[in-house]
């Protein structure tokens, strides 16, 4: 049977050239082996329009912002196309077996960790609906912080919040509290906004829950799950480099006090409990039964469905008890909100999910996957990894994120499984995930800031503080290597 494909990672948006140029360069290498399914294809006019619908794919969801069509399109027709054009030759060949077995495996990697960030995106879209990030932003706005105590504390909550919440969800909250606070500002809005970027994708490299790529290494069985705390102090020297930098140039200054009251809604803090033990049942799922992760947060699920039922259930009898005191406490603000209250659906939350992301991540995975079947992946793998040594393969990889989205260059880099000691499986999850920090395309947070904060965080203002970010990145490599080095018994 074939060598089979692993699973990939949550979509991180943009700008994905390099690793095109790349496949289509080693397959033209006359000197590149490495054969993933039976018939090596990275030769033939089938495996080079194959590369060819990769790249006129990726190309489109380049363009999105242009051409407006949602990145999904493209890349779903893409891994139709270069499936079909796998099963036709291999059909022709009489091996049809090998690869519809080939596209089922393929298919459970994503399945499971389609399932997995479902769930995570549910309970995220259940706590929002709940108002827990809108009362959390009304408590940094009311206290009335200076700019330089703000530009800390938003991103030091980015920091904690995304090994917990994504690095999407936390530095879209925190982007929020600052263009309001400092509206109008729009160098100090700048600099905050790349320090929550910084923050947020260094948070999600320590945790399997921060980011994609992260849970597609705890999924994939190359690091386990409390292994992922050892890049703690590197993902924290990544986010204070840069912040201490950049937080010379802030004026000690006080925005004008704002002043917004936010009333968390029935079940907020109850939700947020489940959502962390569904956390505990998925860990203890895969730690203690040595079972996928999705299983305890499909669980989870349940527990949520369950409490959204109670809630439903008892909303009369609680809307009563709340008129009652309202009305004795004279509060009529209070009273004209029960009137817009509506009961909770566990279902409405699945369907605001971000559908696009998910078939998006679908069509990344299923592509990736076919192209590796095809050999190309294993012609990537000899250049990285037997060209050059592990450690600058892996450092490579990183920056390469930022400009190609690193969910197929992770998915890439476990397709390929190069032989790596511990470290460097460390080392290239830590480089994936904070690689994007370099550029304000380079990651899904800092495209949904950039939106967000749309002629205050640009790319040009961003760019411009790259350097400092840069030198983040190349510390935290080192203290990765130095506080971690006996992870690395085959250093390379």
């Amino acid at each position: 049977m074939p060598t089979l494909c692993q699973p990939s990672r949550q979509p991180r948006l943009y700008r994905r050239w390099l690793f095109l140029l790349a496949a289509l360069l080693l397959g033209a290498s006359p000197n590149a082996f490495a054969v993933t399914g039976e018939l090596d294809l990275t030769t033939s006019t089938v495996g080079f329009f194959a590369v060819a619908i990769f790249v006129l794919a990726y190309a489109l969801v380049m363009a999105e912002e242009k051409i407006h069509m949602r990145k999904s399109k493209p890349v779903l027709v893409a891994a139709g196309i270069i499936w079909s054009l796998i099963g036709w030759v291999y059909v022709q060949n009489g091996m049809s077996d090998a690869s519809e077995y080939a596209f089922r495996v393929t298919l459970l990697e994503f399945t499971e960790l389609m399932l997995f960030l479902l769930v995570a995106m549910t309970y995220i879209n259940a706590m929002e609906e709940r108002r827990v990030f809108d009362a959390l932003r009304s408590w940094m706005l009311r206290k009335g912080f200076n700019y330089r105590t703000l530009f800390w504390l938003t991103g030091g909550l980015a920091f904690v919040l995304s090994p917990i919440a994504d690095n999407l969800t936390t530095a879209l909250l925190m982007c929020a509290v600052v263009t309001k606070v400092a509206e109008g500002n729009q160098r100090y809005i700048n600099l905050a906004c790349i320090n929550i970027v910084v923050a947020a994708n260094a948070g999600g490299a320590f945790s399997p829950f921060g980011d994609i790529t992260t849970l597609m290494v705890w999924q994939a069985g190359m690091v386990e799950f409390q292994e992922f705390f050892i890049l703690f102090f590197p993902a924290l020297v990544n986010f204070m480099i840069p912040a201490c930098i950049m937080s010379l140039f802030i004026k000690d200054e006080k925005p004008e006090s704002v002043y917004e009251d936010v009333w968390m809604k029935r079940g907020a803090r109850r939700i947020v409990l489940l959502f962390l033990l569904t956390i505990v049942t998925a860990v203890l799922c895969h730690v203690v039964l040595h079972l996928p992760p999705v299983l305890g947060m499909m669980t989870g699920l349940g527990y949520l469905q369950f409490f959204g039922y109670y809630l439903r259930r008892s909303l009369p009898r609680s809307l009563e008890r709340k008129r009652e005191r309202y009305s004795r406490e004279g509060d009529n603000r209070k009273l004209a909100q029960l009137g817009s209250v509506v009961p909770f659906d566990v279902f409405n939350r699945v369907a605001r999910a971000e559908w696009d992301t998910l078939l998006f991540f679908y069509g990344v995975v299923m592509c990736v996957g076919g192209l590796g079947f095809m050999g190309y992946l294993g012609l990537l793998s000899e250049a990285l990894y037997t060209g050059w040594n592990a450690t600058a393969a892996n450092i490579v990889l990183g920056i390469v994120s930022a400009v190609v989205d690193n969910i197929p260059v992770m998915f890439a880099v476990l397709t390929m499984e190069p032989d790596m000691s511990h470290g460097q499986w460390l080392l290239i999850t830590l480089t994936a995930g904070v690689g994007g920090s370099l550029l304000s395309i380079g990651s899904a947070a800092g495209v949904a800031v950039m939106g967000q904060a749309r002629g205050s965080y640009t790319f040009m203002g961003h760019l411009r503080w790259s350097p400092v970010i840069l030198l983040g990145y190349i510390a935290s490599i080192l203290v990765h290597m130095w506080l971690n080095a006996d992870s690395f018994a085959l250093f390379s």
